[in-house]
């Protein structure tokens, strides 16, 4: 059985990912065999049908969709906003995106969305797209989420990280269903977060161009940013050993990686923690930045 992992920065790690990409496909020997790449997700800087994380990455789309179709990966656009009225939907740098992606190369391309106004718009413009129910809707009942599973609108449903543990409900559902799970990884908020809603409109407001203040985040340890060794303690991450001894033999193959808003040097070391075998992370490392006259201090 294979598994798929969903990795970040469409548009914000190009650099990255032009190194990357041609790595994972001639030399597989370098990355475990039973995983894949499902899709490289992201959105533009200054995308109002953005949301989730604001949209920093500025390279040109058409070299995007140029590399996507090169190595037959699936680009997904994050148009998560939750705020979307129909006086958006005319936005013509959002359009021009999805006429660009729409039927790019062999692989299916997709839209991680909340809206359902904008699904409609999309949907009847442009029909080739498959679509993912965002986790910025901060699916937490699961009841709400099984819900949400069976709407035939989505391919896929990304759960909130603190259903990943669920195991009772979720080795209940039907197969079908399971193939439509695609968990969060690797989140580093705040597990008891009661604000995580409120975060995320934030987020969206800002993608409209609103002027509003910065969202205040209400966990303890928000002054460290993101660490991975704390996400590694968070109790809804979900490890590699995890999806090889659990997840996958229940018959779940969809992971997300999160990372949009991190350096690239950050997202290098999910790819090298959950992709890499380890005798040969420190060979990737070196391909895609080490120099032998890199002074890093």
């Amino acid at each position: 059985m294979k598994i798929y992992y969903h990795l970040p920065g469409l548009f914000e790690f190009y650099e990255l990912y032009k190194v990357f990409l041609p790595l994972f496909k001639e030399h597989r020997e370098y990355f475990y065999d039973y995983c894949g790449i499902g899709s490289i997700y992201g959105a533009p800087a200054d995308c109002i049908w953005g949301g989730g994380r604001t949209g920093f990455g500025d390279e040109r789309p058409e070299k995007v969709a140029a590399l996507m179709k090169e190595y037959g990966i699936s680009s997904r656009l994050t148009f998560s906003n939750s705020l979307i009225t129909k006086d958006h939907l005319t936005d013509k740098k959002c359009n021009s995106l999805c006429a660009l992606f729409e039927n790019n190369g062999a692989a299916a391309n997709g839209v991680i969305i909340y809206s359902d106004i904008l699904l409609e718009h999309i949907k009847k413009n442009y029909p080739a797209f498959y679509f993912v129910s965002s986790t910025t809707k901060v699916l937490t009942d699961f009841k709400k989420f099984e819900e949400e599973l069976r709407r035939e609108e989505f391919k896929y449903v990304v759960p909130d990280f603190r259903l990943n543990k669920s195991f009772t409900a979720l080795n209940a559902l039907p197969e079908e269903l399971k193939q439509k799970v695609e968990f969060l990884c690797n989140e580093c908020c705040w597990y008891e977060c009661y604000d995580r809603k409120n975060c995320y409109e934030n987020v969206s407001r800002k993608c409209l161009g609103e002027d509003c203040e910065d969202h205040v985040c209400v966990s303890p340890d928000a002054q460290r940013g993101y660490r991975f060794s704390d996400a590694m303690k968070n109790p809804g991450f979900i490890g590699i050993d995890d999806i090889c001894s659990i997840y996958m033999p229940a018959g779940f193959r969809h992971f997300k990686i999160e990372g949009r808003s991190l350096g690239s040097a950050m997202v290098l070391e999910f790819l090298l923690y959950y992709m890499t075998k380890p005798e040969y992370r420190l060979k990737v490392r070196e391909e895609i930045y080490l120099d032998s006259t890199l002074d890093l201090f």
